[in-house]
């Protein structure tokens, strides 16, 4: 079946959040422990997308992936948290755990890479969890290499340490 991306709408926000909690789990289950991955919830999860693209939908880019009216995934991009202006920021690939290895997490990145140039960026750069060796694995695939920048965030409860990749466009 074919994937269809196309520009979220309001609509599709709660959906999206759901989406995000069950790719979150199911990613980062075998690194993160279950309390960490508890909460937010796929309904809290999607009050926070609709919060958040009420802020950013005149900077950042929301697309969807469908396969016959079903979300199976979603890619987020805007401009770079370092306010450089030339560079672009992967904020989020995220799949429905079914899809990974299918072709959709590769379709949202070059879709993801080809808005980034068409705003003008000529760099892109983004954070994965470096316990993540399969993000880690699909990103350098694509050509993104780690700038040996390292950032320590929560989920939830559990400490996690991002690595910065980046490519040029």
């Amino acid at each position: 079946m074919t994937v269809t991306l196309r520009p979220a709408t309001d609509h599709d926000l709660m959906a999206v959040g759901a989406l995000h909690q069950r790719s979150r789990v199911a990613t980062y289950s075998s690194f993160l422990p279950a309390e960490a991955l508890a909460e937010p919830t796929g309904e809290a999860m999607g009050r926070y997308w609709v919060e958040r693209w009420a802020w950013e939908r005149d900077t950042h880019r929301l697309i969807v992936a469908e396969r016959v009216d079903a979300l199976v995934g979603f890619s987020y991009v805007g401009p770079d948290d370092e306010d450089d202006p030339k560079t672009g920021l992967l904020n989020a690939i995220h799949l429905d755990p079914a899809e990974q290895g299918r072709g959709v997490g590769r379709a949202l990145m070059v879709d993801a890479l080809d808005a980034m140039r068409d705003r003008g960026w000529s760099r892109a750069v983004l954070w994965v969890l470096r316990e993540n060796a399969h993000a880690r694995a699909f990103y350098e695939r694509g050509g993104w290499t780690p700038t040996g920048a390292e950032r320590e965030e929560h989920m939830g409860t559990a400490p996690t340490i991002q690595l910065r990749y980046a490519r040029p466009i």
